[in-house]
């Protein structure tokens, strides 16, 4: 890459990122898993979920006078709306009886998990090693 700026779309990829590895960071006994299981359900896992994450980002951008391209501010839409359906919230509902995840909750955690692999992936590519927490794509 010739440019270490990272691209808009990884944004919130970069949020989540940040707060799982706090999650995990917090208790050593912890796996990304367990980190990413501990993030569904926090106060930015339902700002992201609810699509205001976005919209207060937007905002900050257009206040900023960011000259953003049209292709990418739609993209940048498509991508909250895609956030509000993977991550929908049924916190009562994550696991059924037998402990294992529902196809919603499932679909939520693997979504989270592409996140995470997305932004290292892009770390990895711009020679950002040093924000490389998790270690998820090794």
């Amino acid at each position: 890459m010739k440019s270490n700026d990272k691209p808009y779309i990884l944004h919130v990829a970069e949020k989540i990122y940040v707060e799982i590895s706090k999650i995990k960071n917090k208790s050593n006994s912890f796996s990304n898993t367990d980190a990413i299981d501990a993030f569904i359900g926090s106060e930015t896992y339902k700002e992201i979920s609810s699509g205001k994450f976005h919209d207060e980002w937007f905002k900050q951008l257009e206040n900023e006078n960011k000259n953003i391209p049209d292709e990418t501010m739609r993209l940048l839409k498509i991508q909250r709306d895609m956030m509000i359906k993977q991550l929908i919230q049924y916190p009562e509902l994550y696991y059924t009886k037998s402990k294992s995840p529902l196809k919603i909750s499932q679909r939520a955690f693997d979504h989270l998990w592409r996140m995470c692999e997305s932004y290292e992936l892009w770390c990895k590519e711009a020679n950002q090693k040093d924000l490389i927490l998790l270690n998820i794509t090794d």
